[in-house]
């Protein structure tokens, strides 16, 4: 709550200061003992936020406090612009380090022997700053982007992979095995599912009136623990049009009679993939038994 204080606080300051666009041609300060006096309980009753703002979201060591107030200082009197681009040039900085150290988490994960610099980070920035306005640097801008997202996908994939290599070999394994179980049918997405209760009506019944289908549920792994259920919970209700369900869910009750249970295998490609959500770990094969109302 402090921080968020912190920068409303920031936010209204800008409001007042840029009013008339920029720094050039300000009024004369206000020289009155009540004014100074409540200016100054703002920055007091702040500085709690702003302690919290520059060690958690701005990462500067509290041990080198001197030199952040006298940064602080500095940019809190800047009143020509090539002194203000300056200052909000460093503030800047500090994002591009946090920027190099999120960039290392992502693909090192903990090897605290790894760090990608900020040079590269500083490169690309700076081209794209100089860089006229147009379709070019739209498209150059656009296919940097999708290049990025691409690499860093490979990436998180193949540490995914080894990450989870053991996990992943369980599940294929299970799937496998359930396969060969003729009690289990296949839908084309290579869902399992085995019918408890055949319900009433033909496939998809459960949802032919309104395309909402309403029922109870509870998800687990392959090592049997549960990680979602209904149970104690109104039923969930899934709007066909609009499924905010993962796509082993959407087939599955695209075909279920109204009434029905089923006990339903999920393999990890129609569920959450190589995303770690919680308990579900990457390469999560889930089991649901699904009861449709």
């Amino acid at each position: 709550m402090k921080k968020i204080m912190f920068l409303a606080a920031i936010a209204a300051a800008m409001v007042i200061s840029c009013g008339k666009g920029g720094n050039e041609n300000q009024a004369p300060e206000v020289k009155d003992a009540s004014i100074d006096s409540l200016a100054y309980n703002l920055g007091l009753a702040q500085s709690g936020g702003l302690k919290q703002y520059m060690t958690m979201q701005l990462g500067v060591d509290s041990a080198f406090i001197d030199d952040f107030i006298r940064g602080m200082k500095e940019g809190a009197t800047a009143s020509d612009k090539a002194a203000l681009a300056y200052n909000k040039g460093l503030q800047v900085g500090g994002d591009i380090q946090n920027m190099a150290k999120g960039l290392t988490a992502e693909i090192y994960g903990q090897d605290s022997t790894k760090r990608i610099g900020t040079e590269k980070i500083v490169a690309g920035l700076t081209d794209g700053l100089k860089m006229a306005d147009g379709a070019v640097k739209d498209s150059t801008i656009q296919k940097a982007n999708e290049s990025f997202n691409s690499k860093i996908q490979e990436i998180h994939d193949k540490v995914t992979a080894e990450t989870y290599a053991d996990w992943k070999k369980q599940n294929e394994e299970f799937i496998a095995k359930a396969k060969k179980n003729s009690e289990y049918k296949a839908l084309s997405n290579g869902v399992l599912y085995k019918v408890i209760e055949a319900g009433k009506g033909g496939p998809g019944s459960a949802y032919d009136k309104d395309s909402v289908v309403t029922c109870d549920y509870k998800g687990t792994l392959i090592n049997d623990s549960v990680f979602d259920s209904s149970e104690g919970k109104e039923p969930i209700k899934v709007d066909m049009k609009h499924p905010a369900v993962i796509p082993g869910w959407v087939e599955v009750l695209k075909v279920m009679p109204k009434g029905a249970k089923w006990e339903v295998i999920i393999p990890q490609d129609q569920a959450y993939g190589t995303r770690n959500a919680g308990q579900i770990k990457p390469f999560s094969t889930l089991i649901f038994t699904i009861e449709t109302k």
